[in-house]
């Protein structure tokens, strides 16, 4: 059997009595695209600031490439080649696209600044940004500062890429532009998680979803299994919404 690239055993984050993320177990497979859905609240974004150190762990266990990294500082997960993209994107506004690539790269892949300029004008190429490179970031659209968040995360030269709802904000055209990206940096051999809450866009990246509900693991399999589970029917439109489409006939 394929050994996971990445594999959470009971990983378990409270603040007070509060679970945010409640003994979460997963395994991520090299260069497969996985959804992470659930409702508002259910732990989504937290399970990602766990993986990648930004918020320490309470119990259980983070394993990528068969290490332990349960308690590895954020830069040196980075540095292992687990990156990740911020819900809510905030780039240096003052310096250009291309500083701002350049200065992920130096922290995250220990370039030095040739080297790290270089390999960002190379993931500026590759999303698109290139012509916008000398321009102030504080001056990009809404998606072109979404396309900047994934050219830093590129530039980090990662084994594994989650994305926290790269989605959020854009119109119809511009989320077939990034789900076109997408598609083409999983084409590369990254693996990537994908938090979202359009099932569309789910529905087409991700072969296998991961339903987080109240920061436990509700359902987990393929995608068109568990679209049609009535738990997590439920757990997003409630219990009289999914007993109506459990006695429906399959059309």
């Amino acid at each position: 059997m394929t050994t996971p690239i990445l594999e959470l055993k009971q990983l378990t984050r409270t603040f007070g009595g509060i679970r945010a993320v409640d003994a979460v177990d997963l395994q991520l497979f090299e260069g497969e695209i996985v959804g992470l859905i659930g409702p508002n609240g259910a732990g989504k974004t937290t399970l990602v600031n766990l993986i990648s150190g930004f918020l320490p762990v309470t119990s259980g266990t983070v394993i990528f490439e068969g290490a332990d990294i349960t308690f590895e500082k954020p830069q040196r997960i980075a540095r292992k080649g687990i990156a990740r993209t911020f819900q809510i994107v905030q780039p240096f506004a003052e310096m250009t696209v291309l500083e701002n690539v350049t200065a992920a790269s130096i922290f995250a892949a220990g370039y030095g600044l040739k080297d790290a300029r270089d390999q960002a004008r190379r993931r500026l190429e590759f999303t698109g940004l290139a012509p916008l490179m000398d321009r102030p970031a504080g001056e990009l659209s809404l998606a072109s500062r979404k396309r900047l968040e994934l050219a830093k995360s590129l530039a980090m030269n990662p084994r594994i890429l989650m994305l926290d709802e790269v989605n959020a904000g854009l119109n119809s055209s511009e989320i077939e532009d990034a789900l076109a990206m997408i598609r083409r940096i999983a084409d590369t051999g990254i693996s990537i998680i994908v938090i979202e809450h359009l099932m569309r866009v789910v529905s087409s990246l991700a072969k296998r979803l991961v339903v987080l509900h109240r920061g436990a693991v509700l359902a987990q399999g393929p995608t068109a299994q568990v679209f049609k589970d009535k738990t997590v029917i439920e757990a997003y439109l409630g219990s009289k919404y999914a007993n109506l489409q459990s006695e429906a006939p399959d059309l």
